[in-house]
Parts: C-alpha cells; sequence; structure tokens
C-alpha cells in the first residue's frame, strides 16, 4: 500500500479537475467522481457502462458535510454512531438546497450515502470540499474489484489514476438500509443484518423488492460473464466447484472460500474466487450450498444475482 500524501494530493488534482479516479475502501474498490459536478458523475456512468436509472452511491467525509445535503433522523445517529465509518450505506431524503448532480440521484429526492473506514480514502476526502460519488470501480454487472489489479483488469488506462490501498479488507459491498420512513434494508453486504437488527430492537427484513431506485438492485450483477449453479452436491468435471471450506479430497477445479467454513472470509474471498476462475477460463462454475445465515446471506444474494440469465 502506498500511503504516501503525494499520491492522495495527485488523486484530488484529477478529481478537482472533473476526472474519474479509483480509490480504495474496506468493501471494494470504488470509481470516484465529485458528486457535485455533472461532469464528472456523467463520466462515472460512462466508464462503468451504468444505466443512468441506477443512481450511485455518495462518500462523505463528515457529518457537517453530509447535513448540507440530507435530511437526518434518529435512526440515522443511532446507526452512525456505532458502525460508521464502516461498511453501511444510508437512504436519506434529501434537502432541496442540496448541490448534488441530479446524474447521481436519477432525479430522485433521496440519496444512498457513506462513511468509508479506509485510511487513505479518509484523507482524500479531508482534502475535498465535495463528496465522491463512488460506485464500485467495475464494467456493470461485472464482478466488484478488490485490489488495484482488478480495476487495470476493467479499465486499462481509461482511468486517469488509481489510488493504491492494498487489498479491500471486507471484499464485498456495504449494506443498504433505507431510512425514508420505516428502516428497510435494501441490500445485503459487509454490516451483517443481525447487527443492525440488535442495535435498532427491531427485525428488519431484507427488501427484495424494491426497484431500482438505489445502487446495486440490477437483477444481473457481479457477475464473471459464465454460467453459475447453485447449491450444488457434485459438479461436473469440467466445471469450477467453489466450496465453502477446505477439504481432504482435493481436485484442480476445487475453489475455497475458507479454510475452517468462516463467512466472513468466505465473503472476504468470493470476488476474489469469481476472477480467478474466470480468467482460468471455466465455461461454468458449481458451488455448494452455502449457509444463508450472518455473512452468508449477503454471499447467496451475491452468488444469485450473478447466476441469473
Amino acid at each position: 500500500m502506498k500511503n504516501n500524501l503525494s499520491n492522495i494530493k495527485k488523486s484530488k488534482y484529477y478529481l478537482d479537475k472533473g476526472e474519474c479516479v479509483a480509490i480504495p475502501t474496506e468493501t471494494v474498490y470504488g470509481l470516484a467522481g465529485n458528486a457535485y459536478s455533472n461532469k464528472a458523475t456523467l463520466k462515472i456512468f460512462k466508464l462503468k457502462k451504468r444505466t443512468k436509472k441506477n443512481p450511485l452511491i455518495v462518500h462523505y467525509n463528515n457529518l457537517k458535510m453530509l447535513s448540507k445535503d440530507c435530511i437526518t433522523n434518529s435512526h440515522f445517529f443511532k446507526l452512525y454512531k456505532k458502525f460508521c465509518p464502516g461498511p453501511l450505506t444510508f437512504v436519506l431524503r434529501l434537502k432541496k438546497s442540496t448541490k448534488i448532480s441530479k446524474y447521481v440521484t436519477n432525479s430522485q429526492n433521496t440519496l444512498a450515502v457513506r462513511f468509508p473506514n479506509h485510511l487513505l480514502t479518509k484523507k482524500l476526502l479531508k482534502l475535498l470540499n465535495y463528496p465522491l460519488a463512488a460506485p464500485s470501480a467495475n464494467i456493470s454487472t461485472k464482478i466488484s474489484p478488490v485490489s488495484i489489479e482488478d480495476v487495470k483488469e476493467e479499465f486499462g488506462n481509461k482511468i486517469k489514476f488509481i489510488l493504491d490501498g492494498g487489498r479491500s479488507k471486507i471484499g464485498l459491498e456495504s449494506t443498504i438500509i433505507s431510512l425514508v420512513d420505516k428502516p428497510r434494508i435494501l441490500r445485503l453486504g459487509g454490516m451483517e443484518r443481525s447487527k443492525i437488527n440488535k442495535l435498532l430492537k427491531k427485525n428488519i427484513k431484507f427488501d427484495k423488492k424494491e426497484k431500482i431506485n438505489v445502487p446495486g438492485q440490477s437483477k444481473l450483477h457481479y457477475s464473471p460473464g459464465i454460467p453459475i449453479k447453485l447449491n450444488i452436491i457434485k459438479p461436473k468435471s469440467h466445471e469450477a466447484f467453489i466450496l465453502i471450506k477446505k477439504r481432504k479430497k482435493s481436485d484442480k477445479n476445487y475453489y475455497y472460500l475458507s479454510k475452517t467454513k468462516n463467512l466472513k472470509e468466505a465473503a472476504k474471498n468470493l470476488y476474489k474466487i469469481l476472477r480467478k476462475i474466470k480468467n482460468k477460463n471455466y465455461k461454468s462454475i458449481a458451488v455448494e450450498k452455502i449457509p444463508n445465515i450472518g455473512f452468508g446471506e449477503a454471499i447467496n444474494d451475491r452468488l444469485k444475482r450473478a447466476s441469473t440469465k
């Protein structure tokens, strides 16, 4: 990790000019641009080949900056105090006086916001007088990047600069919770649902029926571009086989998410393994049944979306 001020300042230089820069976060790498700039946010959509109907998550440095754009509430402050900075994204109502580009929100009156927990990106945000719109730094519907090498594989030299922050610690996108009206979880991710439920003393369900009003709602997403079959006991000989834990018997087409059935470790390794399998030119992937608890909920959600035809 090149943790020096010159790289952070170089990122700021390009961002100030309305360019896009890839930034590290604890979840995945993001493709960042000035969230107040139509020029910058349109570049994000163009680079990712992403439909403008699909809104962007905006990354903030602190509450003072957020207060310029969004209306907060008691649920927000409770969750913010406990979990931020961290892998939790809040959907909040926008203030009428907001400077957020209409392209970021698809002209809606709500915004998905987050406070990333990565040293380099936190330092970068402190230097800026605007928040950063930053969806994952990948081509739309493809596997999210968890390293600088992944970002280069996706975009080559199309991005002005990549801020190298090492490998992402969590490896899955943030959990999204809507705090407009009653709390609803709209995307499973790097923050376990059980922790949110415990803090708010509610049983907040995962709302799968939400239309594309927030990021990460596309039916096909996180895909390696080859067929994925779920809940498989025995794979075909030519398929890559993803398993939740290491086995005594191991074949060359076996790929392990963790050594000990650790779901947090499995979540961290998911995209890395999907990308590895894709680059080895397998024609299909079989996945054994993943326990649907804790991080397993998010893993299953990603695999289901990746397997959508």
